[in-house]
C-alpha cells in the first residue's frame, strides 16, 4: 500500500494556520488528483485544496478544526483502485460550466407572464451546502437553507434553486422566524471574522485615529454618468460607477498629499509613490478589501473592469491572500447599504480610509440661491501619527473639488483655465 501524506500548503506570506471550512469528501472517498477536496479559511480569504494525487481519502481533521500549515490534514492511498462507476468530478464540472454558460446571459424581457413555483414544504429541507453565489442571495433576501430544496449534488442549493423558491414564495410554517421560545444558539466565529476584529481593535488602541468630514454635491458626477453611461458601457463593456470616479480623484489628492498615502513601520515613515488602492466589498465570508495596483496610471474604464473583476472573486469565494496586500489607502461604501454617515476605522498598516456614503437631495446654497442638490457625506479617518490636520483636511478638500469639477482630474487637481494660463 502506498499512502501520500497531503499537507496544508502555505496560503501567502504570515499565515501560520488555515480552518477546515467545509470537506468536499467523505472520509474513504475515492478522488482525483486535482479535484478540490476541501475548502479552507484563512485570516484573509477561503481557498480550495486540491487532491494532489489520486486514491482513497481518510481525513485527519474535522470541519471546524484550526490545522498549521505544513501540518498532515488527509491522507491518500494512492495504490486504490478507482471504482466501478466511478464519476469523474472534472466531467462534472465542465458538464456544470456548460449547462449555466446560457444562464448568464443578460435576461431579456419576456412578453408571457411567469409560472409560479411551488413553494418547499417541510419535508423537502435541503441535505447539501449552499453555492458561494446561493449564499449571498439567501443573506441579502434573508432565506434560510431549510426553505430551499437543493437540485445540486448531494443536495447543493444553487443560485437557481433560490431564485425559484423565492418566485414560488414561502409558507410561514416553513420558516423559522422568531417564535418565542428565547432559545440560543452559539455559531463559532470563522477564522477570517477573528482576524477581522482582532485588527479592529489593534488599530483603535494602536494608532491616534481621527475622522474629518465633508459633503460633495454629486450633480457633476451623475450628469456624467446620465449622458455617457450607455456608451461608456457599450465601448468598454462595463458599466460608470461612481466608484471609479472616487478611485481616481483619491489617486490625484494622494499625489498632492502623500502622507496620506504613507504608513509607519518602526520609527520610520514609508512613503509610496504609486497608489494601491484597496476597495472595501462585502463577500459571503465577510468584509474583504481587495487591492487595485498602480492605480494612479488606470482610466475610468480600467478601473471598473478592476473592480468588477475582483468583487465577483470575492463574493464566489475566489479571491486570494495575495491579492488583498499591499494596498497603501483603502475606499470603503456604505452608502449602498443606506449608511448616512459614518467614522471608517483604518485598513491597517495603512494611515487613511476613505468613507462613501448614501446620495440624499438636501436644499443647498448655490450662488446665494437655495436649490435642491444630490449631496453625499464623505468622511476621512486618518493616523494623526504622521497626517496633520491640515493634510487631512485638504487632502478630502481636494477630493471634493475634483468630484464636483471632474474636469480637474485631468488636471492633477488643478482648474483647467490655470493649466492654460500656467498657474
Amino acid at each position: 500500500m502506498s499512502v501520500l501524506e497531503m499537507k496544508v500548503p502555505s496560503p501567502g506570506e504570515s499565515i501560520s494556520e488555515v480552518e477546515i471550512a467545509q470537506w468536499l469528501v467523505s472520509d474513504g472517498d475515492y478522488v482525483e488528483k486535482d479535484q478540490a477536496i476541501a475548502e479552507v479559511d484563512s485570516d484573509k480569504a477561503t481557498l480550495e485544496l486540491p487532491a494532489e494525487a489520486s486514491g482513497t481519502i481518510t481525513l485527519k481533521a474535522e470541519e471546524g478544526d484550526a490545522v498549521a500549515v505544513g501540518a498532515i490534514v488527509c491522507l491518500i492511498d494512492t495504490s486504490a483502485a478507482k471504482p466501478a462507476g466511478f464519476e469523474s468530478k472534472s466531467a462534472e464540472s465542465v458538464a456544470a460550466v456548460v449547462e449555466e454558460a446560457p444562464k448568464k446571459e443578460e435576461a431579456k424581457p419576456d412578453p408571457t407572464p411567469a409560472k409560479s413555483v411551488a413553494p418547499v414544504k417541510a419535508d423537502s429541507y435541503a441535505t447539501g451546502h449552499a453555492s458561494p453565489a446561493a449564499s449571498k442571495m439567501m443573506s441579502e433576501n434573508g432565506v434560510k437553507a431549510n426553505q430551499i430544496k437543493g437540485s445540486g449534488k448531494d443536495g447543493r442549493i444553487t443560485k437557481q434553486d433560490v431564485v425559484a423558491a423565492m418566485a414560488g414564495g414561502f409558507s410561514t410554517a416553513d420558516a423559522a422566524g422568531w417564535g418565542g421560545t428565547r432559545e440560543t444558539s452559539v455559531e463559532k466565529m470563522s477564522m477570517l471574522r477573528r482576524k477581522v476584529a482582532e485588527r479592529l481593535v489593534s488599530v483603535k488602541n494602536e494608532t491616534a485615529m481621527l475622522t474629518t468630514f465633508n459633503e460633495v454635491d454629486m450633480k457633476p458626477i451623475m450628469d456624467i454618468r446620465e449622458k455617457y453611461k450607455k456608451t461608456f458601457g457599450e465601448t468598454h463593456d462595463v458599466g460608470l460607477g461612481f466608484m471609479s470616479f472616487f478611485t481616481k480623484a483619491c489617486t490625484e489628492a494622494l499625489n498632492k498629499f502623500p502622507a496620506v498615502n504613507a504608513m509607519i513601520e518602526g520609527k520610520d515613515m514609508i512613503m509610496h509613490n504609486y497608489a494601491d488602492v484597496g476597495i472595501a466589498v462585502s463577500s459571503p465570508k465577510g468584509l474583504m478589501v481587495p487591492i487595485i495596483r498602480n492605480a494612479e496610471q488606470m482610466s475610468l474604464a480600467e478601473i471598473e473592469k478592476e473592480i468588477k473583476r475582483l468583487a465577483i472573486r470575492a463574493r464566489d469565494g475566489e479571491i486570494t491572500p495575495d491579492e488583498m496586500t499591499g494596498g497603501t489607502f483603502t475606499i470603503t461604501n456604505g452608502g449602498v447599504f443606506g449608511s448616512m454617515l459614518s467614522t471608517p476605522i483604518i485598513n491597517p498598516p495603512q494611515s487613511a480610509i476613505l468613507g462613501m456614503h448614501n446620495i440624499v437631495e438636501r436644499p443647498v446654497v448655490v450662488d446665494g440661491q437655495v436649490v435642491v442638490r444630490p449631496i453625499m457625506y464623505v468622511a476621512l479617518s486618518y493616523d494623526h501619527r504622521i497626517i496633520d490636520g491640515k493634510e487631512s483636511v485638504s487632502f478630502l478638500v481636494a477630493v471634493k473639488e475634483m468630484l464636483e469639477n471632474p474636469e480637474r482630474m485631468l488636471f492633477g487637481g488643478k482648474d483647467p483655465v490655470q493649466v492654460l494660463l500656467g498657474l
